[in-house]
This record gives structure tokens, C-alpha cells and sequence, in this order.
């Protein structure tokens, strides 16, 4: 089955940085949309950053400037480089992607996601 790990959270001061990493495992035909979504406790998700399969970017207004996603083709990755983190910033990070797979014997793109990694700024 189609997996994505995520990993790269962990504690940082505000103004640090950390880069987020996320690997699409298992059997799929290609990977269309990678997406970097957080949700902060008591929050909803929101998404912070995506990248096409063309090379387009979106960031939230919240981030554009600090964040920057970027994706390996060849090893079925995206980051999450995060420059000078905010205590806004703290939450837990969840990769998704669309994915073009076979689902039941067919193949179908959708939706996956992580497990989430955890990111805490602290002031």
C-alpha cells in the first residue's frame, strides 16, 4: 500500500529553522500534488505549502517568505525548509499527497497522508 512518513519535527527557538522531510513509499504510478499541511491544538488544519507536478508553489500568507517547499522526484520526497520559526509556527505537520495508484485491482489517484511530525517553537 501507498505510505507517507514523515520526519524532521522536533523543538526549536523561535527564529531557528528546520527542514521537514516526507517519502512516498509502495506502488504507485506517479505522484501528482505534494502538500505540507499543520494543526496546532485546538486549531484546524490549514494548509501551509504546495507544490504541483509543473514546479508551482503555494504558501499561506502566514508563511510565504519563511517557507519554502521544494520535492525530489527521483526519491519520491518533499520538504519543508522553515526558516525563522514563530511560536504561531508550533503544531504538527502532515504530508499529502495525490497519488496515481492501483486501488482494488484499478488504478485511481488519491489522497494519502502522513502521520504527522511535530514541531515546537518555544520562545
Amino acid at each position: 500500500q501507498v505510505q507517507l512518513v514523515e520526519s524532521g519535527g522536533g523543538l526549536v527557538q523561535a527564529g531557528g529553522s528546520l527542514r521537514l522531510s516526507c517519502v512516498a513509499s509502495g506502488r504507485f504510478y506517479s505522484i501528482n500534488n505534494m502538500a505540507w499541511y499543520r494543526q496546532a491544538p485546538g486549531k484546524q488544519r490549514e494548509l501551509v505549502a504546495a507544490a504541483i507536478t509543473g514546479g508551482t508553489t503555494t504558501y499561506a500568507d502566514s508563511v510565504e517568505g519563511r517557507f519554502t517547499i521544494s520535492r525530489d522526484n527521483a526519491k519520491n520526497t518533499v520538504y519543508l525548509q522553515m526558516n525563522g520559526l514563530k511560536v504561531e509556527d508550533t503544531g504538527v505537520y502532515y504530508c499529502r499527497s495525490n497519488i496515481f495508484a492501483i486501488v482494488n485491482g484499478k488504478p485511481a489517484r488519491n489522497d494519502y497522508w502522513g502521520q504527522g511530525t511535530q514541531v515546537t517553537v518555544s520562545s
